[in-house]
């Protein structure tokens, strides 16, 4: 197994970003195998959504209505509704799996990989890239 972790700035807002491009790059040129991508923070995760048509603003806003930025949550430092960002990788979970087939992402034709970050408070986040050859 091949593993890399690169180091992402998601800044001060709540952002789905996509690293489908990096996750080409890692699994370029590798063969059959499969991808596993986690994100080692207690408030982040990974989703394998459409984006670019409104689908990773949706997500946010359902994660918005599922998880309010509000004071109900126990876990309470930080910004306000934090302790909803230590939820959430239950929802959105920290890691997710794709197959490779000759060095090329198996995704679907509008499938994408992206970080998912509520957490204001963290502008960096790593993301560890794990290539398994079958």
């Amino acid at each position: 197994m091949r593993s890399e972790t690169r180091t992402y700035r998601t800044g001060g807002d709540e952002v789905v970003l996509d690293l489908t491009r990096d996750a080409a790059d890692v699994v370029a040129g590798r063969g059959d195998g499969i991808l596993h991508v986690f994100v080692p923070h207690a408030t982040a995760g990974i989703a394998i959504i459409e984006t670019g048509a409104g689908s990773d603003d949706d997500l946010l806003a359902a994660l918005g209505d599922l998880l309010p930025a509000d004071d109900r949550w126990r876990h309470r430092h930080g910004s306000p509704g934090h302790g909803r960002s230590h939820v959430m990788p239950a929802i959105v979970p920290p890691y997710a799996t794709v197959p490779v087939l000759a060095g090329r992402l198996a995704l679907g034709t509008w499938q994408s990989i992206c970080l998912v970050d509520l957490n204001v408070d963290n502008a960096e986040r790593e993301v560890r890239w794990s290539f398994l050859e079958g």
